[in-house]
């Protein structure tokens, strides 16, 4: 009884409700999630920007963003880059790329992007 009673409540938390939001905007635009994204495949995926970050990656600068599409995140790392006009915490964007990985990360490098309005 405590198990159903415990996924419920989780099916009820903001989390839950924001994360099938989120899922039901990346099949509207057009996107499979990102959990079920092969590695080293030309993608497309929308989401929220969870946070966007300027960090050197191997000496270069990069601005980085993390992608939350309600199933998984991917982080878009844009080399040389220091800032992006509208790419800020809370936006809702549609990258396109090839998917890899840095180390257990998912990653999409210098992908193109389309701002939601």
């Amino acid at each position: 009884m405590t198990g159903l009673f415990t996924r419920t409540l989780e099916r009820l938390s903001p989390e839950h409700q924001e994360a099938g939001e989120l899922k039901e905007d990346a099949a509207k635009a057009g996107c499979r999630l990102i959990k079920m994204q092969p590695d080293r495949c030309v993608t497309q995926v929308h989401g929220t920007l969870r946070s966007v970050t300027l960090r050197p990656v191997d000496g270069v600068t990069a601005l980085e963003a993390e992608l939350y599409d309600g199933s998984d995140t991917v982080t878009l790392i844009w080399l040389g880059r220091r800032t992006i006009e509208g790419v800020e915490a809370g936006r809702r964007l549609t990258a396109h790329g090839r998917i890899g990985r840095r180390g257990e990360e998912r990653v999409l490098y210098n992908p193109s992007y389309e701002l939601e309005a």
